[in-house]
């Protein structure tokens, strides 16, 4: 990507003061990087934010000098639950789309479903979405992001980011989880293929909140996970996400790598008691 002379456009990476001096730090971002002041509406309601998307997409149309559209959405949108609730599909893959008008035993304010399919609307332009799971690992940021404050929950008993990661469990049958590097990744992956589109699911595990608390208890002992996180639903779901890996995409970070480094990070930004304090 250092020798690449295409230009990249990143939509709301710019959301507050602390994030804009972020960007300004990034090596040569005096002479790269450009920063633009733009209006998406009102994001905090769901019709102005599909309304925006719509508009950044047929923005990239009218421009014809975009090639590829990539839009980084989450795994909300691909719940293997049955139409009608009853029950779980035994996979979750690309095919599944999450039910709309369903109550859950934990309940999530923020959820927003947003689909925007490609169609004859937009033209040559190629369309990727990168459905995310739960991100974790490392952050060169100066706060937790609420994606690792999820990842911790169960060993810093924070009863809201606690009950996002069950909200999600009974919502996705089980936790998909990737790290943050092969997040990154697989945008720059999706970027450099000669010709790609669709509809990817991206996440290298998928595992139960119990079987994250087990793994805290066992292997950071000293940390004092509450035995009420250690017990939960058993769901035999098949994880299918194969379509990043047959293009050729390769993770590099399994459950246990993930996992370690949210305690590390948790344990660098003081979310977290470090070794020597115990």
């Amino acid at each position: 990507m250092e020798k690449s002379k295409c230009k990249v456009c990143v939509t709301g990476g710019a959301d507050d003061r602390s994030k804009v001096d972020f960007l300004k730090s990034f090596p040569d971002a005096d002479t790269r990087l450009v920063l633009f002041e733009a209006d998406i509406y009102e994001p905090n309601k769901t019709e102005a934010s599909i309304a925006a998307a719509k508009s950044i997409v047929m923005s990239c149309v009218r421009s014809r000098s975009v090639k590829r559209l990539i839009y980084t959405a989450s795994v909300v949108s691909s719940s293997p639950l049955n139409e009608d609730g009853s029950g779980f599909k035994d996979y979750i893959d690309e095919t599944c789309w999450t039910p709309l008008n369903l109550s859950f035993a934990y309940t999530n304010s923020n959820l927003t479903i947003l689909s925007y399919g490609t169609n004859s609307d937009i033209g040559e332009l190629e369309m990727v979405t990168l459905a995310l799971g739960v991100v974790g690992g490392d952050t060169l940021l100066s706060y937790t992001p609420l994606s690792l404050a999820m990842f911790i929950s169960p060993l810093t008993n924070g009863e809201f980011t606690y009950q996002a990661l069950r909200f999600l469990e009974e919502l996705l049958g089980k936790l998909p989880i990737v790290h943050i590097d092969d997040v990154c990744e697989a945008h720059i992956f999706c970027m450099e293929q000669p010709s790609i589109s669709g509809r990817f699911l991206c996440a290298n595990s998928y595992v139960s909140s119990a079987e994250m608390a087990n793994y805290y208890q066992q292997n950071y002992p000293e940390l004092h996970v509450k035995q009420e996180y250690l017990n939960g639903p058993k769901r035999e779901i098949k994880w299918g996400n194969t379509k990043l890996i047959k293009k050729g995409f390769e993770y590099k970070y399994d459950t246990k790598m993930i996992l370690d480094d949210c305690i590390n990070c948790a344990r660098k930004n003081g979310d977290l008691p470090s070794p020597d304090n115990n």
